[in-house]
C-alpha cells in the first residue's frame, strides 16, 4: 500500500541487488557483519527487495534464515532448511550455479522486443532490449528453483517478498510478488530473477520468457518508492569505488542507475543507506562474478570493509541500531 506524501515516512527495506554468484557473496558479507555489529537482522525488514544474486538471498531471508545460516549455505557448510533440521548433503544448496554454460542456442531470444521498444522509447531500458537480442542460454536453473523450493514450497511468503525479473518479449520489469505479477511460487520467481541473459536458459511463465531482473536495473531499489520506507538498505554488489579495470564501463552504468534511484527515495524522504565494494572487495571478486572459488574470499572482504565501515561511522552504526531492526 502506499503512502500519502502528507504522512511520514515509516518501515524499513532491505534492496539486494544483482551480481552473480559473488555479488550473493557480498550480499552474505555485509549482512553478517550488519548482524554482528549493529544488531541488524535483515529477516525483520518490512520489504525485502531481490533481483537475481540478491533474488536468493531474499528467499532465504523470507524463509527465516539468518545470514549467518545463508553464508553457511554457500560456502558449503551445515545448512538448515525452514525446520531448521540440517539439509540433506544431497540437497541443492541455495546459490548460483558457478560451472560454464554449454554452447548458446543461435539467433536472439525475443526480437520482438525492438518493437517494444519502438512504442515506448522511454519505458524500456537499453539492458532489457539488449537481453531480448541475446541468444537463449543453455544452463538451466532447475537447481536454482528446487533450492528455493526446499524452503518455501508452493506458497509465496506471509510477508512482504519482491523479486525482480524482465519479460523478454517486451522487455518491461516484472515484480513477482506484487499486484498484477503473474502469481508464482518463490522458487520459480527466483530462478527467472537469477537468468542471466545469454547465461541461463529462459523461465517460462504463462508462455512467456523471463530473464534476469538486473536487465531492468542491477538494484531496482525504486520498486520501494511508493510505500516511502523510513530507511532503505541497500547492498549493491555492481557498483563500487571506480578504477581502472576491465569492468569500470558496466560499474559506471549500474552507479547512474543506483543514483538515480536514491535521489527519488531520498525526495520521497527515505533515509537510504548503501553498501557497495570498495578496493579490497573489487580485488577479492576479480572480474569473473560467477567465480564460485573466490566467494570464501569475498564474503570475508565484504564481512571485514562492512565492520570497518561501521566502527568508523558512530553516526551510521547509531541509525541502523535505533532502526526498526536494532536492538
Amino acid at each position: 500500500m502506499s503512502r500519502s506524501r502528507d504522512l511520514p515516512p515509516t518501515g524499513t527495506a532491505v534492496v539486494l541487488g544483482a551480481g552473480g554468484l559473488l555479488g550473493q557473496a557480498f550480499h552474505l558479507g555485509v549482512l553478517t557483519a550488519l548482524a554482528e555489529v549493529a544488531g541488524v537482522d535483515a529477516r525483520r525488514a518490512d520489504i525485502l527487495v531481490g533481483t537475481s544474486a540478491g533474488s536468493l538471498v531474499a528467499s532465504g531471508l523470507a524463509a527465516g534464515l539468518s545470514a549467518a545460516e545463508l553464508r553457511a549455505d554457500v560456502l558449503g557448510g551445515r545448512s538448515t532448511t525452514r525446520g531448521r533440521s540440517p539439509r540433506p548433503s544431497s540437497s541443492p544448496r541455495l546459490r548460483m550455479p558457478d560451472r560454464a554454460p554449454v554452447p548458446q542456442a543461435r539467433g536472439p531470444l525475443a526480437p520482438e522486443v525492438l518493437l517494444a521498444a519502438a512504442r515506448w522509447p522511454f519505458g524500456v531500458r537499453a539492458g532489457a532490449v539488449a537481453s531480448g537480442l541475446l541468444p537463449a542460454g543453455r544452463l538451466g536453473t532447475s537447481g536454482i528453483r528446487r533450492a528455493v523450493h526446499a524452503l518455501h514450497a508452493d506458497q509465496w511468503p506471509d510477508r512482504d517478498l519482491r523479486l525482480c525479473a524482465v519479460r523478454a518479449r517486451d522487455g518491461r520489469r516484472v515484480v513477482f510478488g506484487t499486484p498484477g505479477a503473474p502469481r508464482v511460487d518463490v522458487g520459480t520467481a527466483v530462478s527467472a530473477s537469477c537468468a542471466i541473459p545469454g547465461f541461463f536458459t529462459p523461465v517460462q511463465i504463462d508462455g512467456d520468457a523471463y530473464v534476469d531482473g538486473g536487465a531492468h536495473s542491477p538494484t531496482n531499489a525504486d520498486v520501494v518508492l511508493r510505500e516511502r520506507p523510513a530507511l532503505v538498505l541497500i547492498s549493491s554488489p555492481m557498483t563500487g569505488v571506480l578504477r581502472p579495470r576491465a569492468d569500470v564501463g558496466l560499474r559506471l552504468a549500474v552507479r547512474r542507475y543506483l543514483a538515480h534511484e536514491v535521489r527519488r527515495l531520498r525526495r520521497a524522504g527515505s533515509d537510504v543507506v548503501v553498501f557497495q565494494p570498495g578496493e579490497q572487495d573489487l580485488e577479492a571478486m576479480g572480474l569473473n562474478p560467477m567465480a564460485g572459488g573466490r566467494a570464501a574470499d569475498v564474503v570475508a572482504t565484504a564481512a571485514a570493509s562492512t565492520r570497518a565501515r561501521l566502527e568508523a561511522r558512530s553516526d551510521l552504526h547509531e541509525r541502523l541500531r535505533t532502526s526498526l531492526w536494532g536492538g
